[in-house]
């Protein structure tokens, strides 16, 4: 009896330990070929064969074993495997979004710091003609938003501000068109070279390493 006993609770938690690595498996497979499917890389056909080889290297023994010990244990299994599939079926484009959401914001994270520092500057110049008596005086068009120069940059800079909230993978080619945007503006107001600063940063710089990775 004694032996019995301990039989039962080893048996359930081999189970237990089983179905844990199965679902595992199961599930990181589903996200793997669901990822592949997704993207279009050139090497995906050969990455997917891996990958699935992989998971039956894993999948096949956590179903097996078990069935071969206990034919009831291998149903459950089999349950838990569906189960988990489904599960990670259906979850997949929310976690792949997410993933692919931390990589951009990781890979894109320097250039779109290198555009906030662009943007405030191309803000600060143009807040002259507004905050310069002499300036606003001189050059009423900048703050006229019926000019299509000084509309084009009012609706340039919204969309920098949105994107820039969102941190999003373009907010450096609308800090870069926001600027030229600018330039237009104060050109048709004629304003003088010798009157517009120097930016400190370039925005084509980030612009350009955005558009070549």
């Amino acid at each position: 009896m004694p032996a019995v006993s301990e039989a039962a609770p080893w048996g359930l938690l081999q189970l237990v330990l089983w179905s844990a690595v199965l679902a595992a498996a199961v599930a990181c497979t589903v996200f793997i070929v669901r990822h592949h499917l997704k993207t279009s890389d050139g090497d995906s056909p050969d990455l997917l064969f891996w990958d699935l080889f992989g998971g039956a290297v894993v999948i096949a023994p956590a179903l097996l074993i078990p069935a071969v010990a206990s034919p009831s244990a291998g149903l459950a299994l089999v349950a838990v495997a569906g189960v988990s599939g489904l599960a990670a079926y259906r979850s997949s484009p929310a976690v792949l979004t997410w993933y692919e959401t931390r990589r951009r914001r990781r890979v894109d994270g320097p250039l779109c710091r290198a555009a906030a520092v662009v943007h405030e500057e191309i803000v600060g110049r143009w807040a002259r003609y507004e905050l310069d008596p002499a300036l606003a005086i001189s050059y009423p068009d900048l703050a006229d938003v019926a000019r299509p120069e000084t509309a084009d940059f009012v609706k340039a800079l919204r969309e920098a501000e949105s994107l820039k909230a969102a941190w999003d993978s373009g907010y450096p080619h609308a800090v870069d068109r926001l600027g030229q945007a600018l330039d237009r503006a104060e050109t048709a107001a004629g304003v003088p070279a010798s009157l517009r600063p120097a930016p400190i940063s370039q925005p084509a710089r980030f612009t350009g390493t955005a558009q070549r990775r």
